[in-house]
């Protein structure tokens, strides 16, 4: 990102310390997997999903307006965008909040940390100026291996639902393929600042829409919380939540921060994402965690602090 792309989006925010917003962020993204499992007890997931992207869209395209940031003109950047965020909102906010229906926002959370070690694999996959390096490679082997030690196959009674466990695996894996995408595909087309995830969510919401429907159409479900309707009102406000400030305002928090201190020490709020899930799943809601789930978390975790690490010229350079 380039200075002019990390203008301040509000001034009372750089008199803030940058710790104090990066804790914010972690506080509001380590969240949202607790605000995903409250819409379930009146919300069908594909609602929650839509629902998300929707109010997340509404509040960045105002945010945008009021920082007068100039969205992409041209049809070309658009559907270059369009594919990334299939990867990077519809897919994954879908299956993560399906995941939630098998597991619980703990695990869910847990799993959400395997993105850094999705990422560094399908770079190697798509962009042929990435290579493989012995640093590279252990940090995927070791993520892989807490993956199983969450998953734990050996035992079909004891460990968690491992298809749910997988689906949500499968929802840090696209944002891997996602992020990816957006390096090779928008590598030389300037989409500034908070321009960038709106244009996002703007592209997203149509195909979360275009699956909502179908998946109406299928189940033959009626519209939404017509099924717990008593419990209505807060999925609605966890929800609202989930859109405004885990996808709408934690974007102006991530850049500032940025513009602060850089992205490579704003990413390591991605190690304190899943401790912030764990420890609401387990205060609010009463979820519990095996041994073999906390150990492999720290190793999933590890393995992400290790890809994160760059040689001192290179992080120089960078």
């Amino acid at each position: 990102m380039t200075v002019t792309e990390l203008e301040a989006p509000a001034r009372g925010l750089a008199r803030l310390p940058w710790q104090a917003l990066w804790i914010a962020l972690a506080l509001i993204w380590g969240s949202s997997f607790l605000l995903m499992k409250l819409g379930l007890d009146a919300l069908h997931p594909m609602q929650i999903a839509t629902l998300r992207i929707g109010v997340a869209a509404i509040t960045l395209v105002l945010l945008a307006l009021a920082m007068r940031v100039r969205l992409p003109s041209d049809a070309r950047t658009w559907a270059l965008l369009a594919v990334c965020s299939f990867f990077l909102t519809a897919l994954p906010f879908t299956l993560f909040v399906v995941a939630e229906t098998r597991i619980s926002s703990s695990l869910t959370g847990l799993a959400n940390a395997a993105t850094p070690i999705a990422t560094v694999v399908f770079a190697l996959l798509l962009l042929p100026s990435d290579q493989l390096t012995p640093r590279k490679l252990g940090a995927v082997l070791l993520g892989l291996a807490g993956v199983v030690l969450i998953a734990q196959p050996w035992t079909a009674h004891s460990g968690p639902d491992v298809v749910g466990f997988l689906i949500a695996v499968g929802g840090a894996a696209s944002y891997g393929v996602g992020w990816t995408l957006n390096r090779r595909l928008l590598a030389h087309r300037e989409v500034p600042g908070i321009a960038h995830p709106t244009a996002l969510m703007v592209t997203g919401l149509p195909m979360v829409l275009v699956a909502l429907l179908g998946w109406s159409a299928i189940e033959g479900w009626s519209p939404i919380g017509s099924h717990a309707p008593e419990a209505l009102p807060l999925a609605l406000v966890a929800t609202i939540a989930l859109g405004v400030l885990g996808t709408g305002l934690a974007y102006v928090l991530q850049f500032e921060v940025v513009r602060a201190v850089g992205p490579t020490v704003a990413a390591t709020v991605t190690y304190l994402i899943p401790v912030v899930a764990v420890a609401l799943g387990v205060l609010v809601l009463g979820e519990r965690l095996g041994v073999w789930e906390v150990v492999g978390a720290a190793v999933v975790i590890g393995a992400g602090v290790l890809v994160g690490q760059r040689p001192k010229a290179r992080a120089a350079t960078a």
